[in-house]
């Protein structure tokens, strides 16, 4: 099992890049390359230390795309960002398109299926050396994030005692420990309820051994804090300030990284909590003062 995680540790920002036609949030506005690239070097000028690239939409009533459609999409993204000395993740449940973007020199397999999806995705995996993170998610079919598993009565319990089994599996077929990362998979088959309960348990995960990555960002429990004149749930966007704000809680409860769609306010979020954690932070001069233009 992998070192307890570091509280006093940066927690990671990771860019979330849709390079899709249907993703819930920014679907169809980064399917070019070039568009692509000007989006993730945004980010990185943001504060971004990670760039997460995908291909493949999972969002409630996704459609799975074709394997060499997919490959198609992430790879020069992927391989373009890596030239740039950019950090990067492959947001993939395939382990085709994984060993095609490690080929590309991907950092990390994002797997939202957990290595369930595809028998040979521990495997590819455990061959290249690359990071590996694995989420929760209990579905029959890897599809769309729609619906809700039984998780029995505590989905807490439920996901400390999945995702160490997964790692587990992981680990036998020669993916080292400390290459692990657990997602606990908020919104992927769980309901309103279910993502509160799992944000107030996030300490429980970080007793796991593993690094912990949390993927709140713009989820619909969360665009539901900020409902429409009409009382309709807000736009996925009107959720980036909830979103910042679990950004700081999962920092302070010692979350190796977060994985966002806005990121500048997200990187202010994970440095506060950093900074109070350590009680240390940047200082200016003395007799600095603002100046208004």
């Amino acid at each position: 099992m992998a070192a307890m995680t570091d509280t006093t540790a940066t927690t990671a920002v990771m860019g979330i890049l849709n390079v899709t036609e249907d993703s819930f949030s920014d679907g169809g506005e980064w399917t070019t390359t070039d568009r692509a690239l000007a989006h993730a070097r945004a980010m990185v000028a943001d504060g971004a230390d990670i760039i997460d690239v995908g291909g493949e939409s999972t969002r409630p009533g996704a459609t799975r795309v074709p394997a060499e459609l997919e490959v198609q999409r992430v790879v020069p993204v992927v391989r373009a960002l890596h030239a740039e000395g950019i950090a990067t993740s492959v947001d993939t449940m395939r382990a085709s398109t994984a060993a095609a973007a490690i080929e590309a020199g991907v950092d990390i397999v994002n797997d939202v299926s957990g290595g369930l999806a595809d028998d040979m995705m521990y495997r590819t995996v455990a061959d290249s050396g690359v990071d590996y993170c694995l989420m929760h998610w209990r579905a029959q079919r890897f599809e769309s994030a729609s619906g809700r598993a039984d998780h029995g009565q505590d989905i807490v319990a439920d996901v400390c005692d999945l995702l160490p089994s997964l790692a587990s599996r992981a680990e036998q077929a020669g993916v080292d420990a400390d290459r692990i990362i657990l997602d606990p998979g908020l919104g992927f088959a769980k309901n309103a309820d279910d993502n509160w309960a799992l944000l107030g348990g996030m300490r429980s995960y970080m007793t796991l051994g593993y690094r912990v990555l949390i993927g709140a960002s713009r989820k619909r429990f969360l665009t539901a804090l900020r409902p429409g004149p009409d009382g309709a749930p807000g736009t996925p966007e009107s959720a980036d300030d909830a979103t910042a704000a679990v950004s700081a809680l999962a920092a302070a409860a010692g979350a190796w990284a977060v994985r966002v769609h806005s990121v500048a306010a997200n990187r202010a979020a994970v440095d506060v909590a950093h900074s109070v954690a350590t009680g240390r932070g940047p200082a200016l001069p003395e007799g600095w003062r603002a100046r208004r233009g």
